[in-house]
């Protein structure tokens, strides 16, 4: 949990630090590029605050699940206008695209449904012992095996 938290709150607070770089990789038919980056940037933030207590870590694994697939658009943009982005090579931007799908299956993994815990192994219950140790399961036991009649209480 604590990987996946500190990872989106850290994606999201550098929406803010540095937001001319997420609106160099926003599609142009989109409006107020700036303030879409704000709020993906706000998105990641809620959703790596959320996922870090167990009471809203369901439903910030979903939100950052939508997150993640409300910015697939940009990064296919980038994707297809590999020359705008010469300081990355155009093969890393295509291998962008199906990292978005890890870090979903990361979100569901770790935040909507979470491994099952360790199998808790339960003693069994003890019996009651009247009399001390004639009676107890343990000597019973080795007595039988011994050949000597076991000791039961009827």
């Amino acid at each position: 949990m604590k990987p996946l938290g500190l990872f989106y709150l850290a994606a999201g607070a550098l929406h803010f630090a540095r937001p001319r770089v997420y609106v160099s990789i926003m599609p142009d038919r989109l409006p107020a590029k700036r303030a879409l980056v704000y709020a993906s940037g706000a998105a990641e933030l809620a959703g790596g605050a959320g996922v870090l207590h167990p009471a809203t870590r369901r439903p910030a694994g979903w939100w950052l699940i939508a997150t993640l697939i409300a910015i697939f658009p940009a990064n296919v943009n980038m994707a297809m206008n590999a020359e705008r982005f010469r300081a990355i090579p155009e093969p890393l931007l295509w291998l962008r695209l199906p990292l978005q799908g890890v870090l979903i299956a990361w979100a569901y993994r770790v935040a909507v449904r979470p491994p099952p815990g360790p199998a808790r192994r339960r003693r069994p219950a003890r019996r009651a012992r009247a009399r001390g140790w004639p009676w107890t399961r343990s000597a019973s036991r080795r007595r039988s095996r011994r050949g000597w009649r076991t000791l039961r209480r009827r």
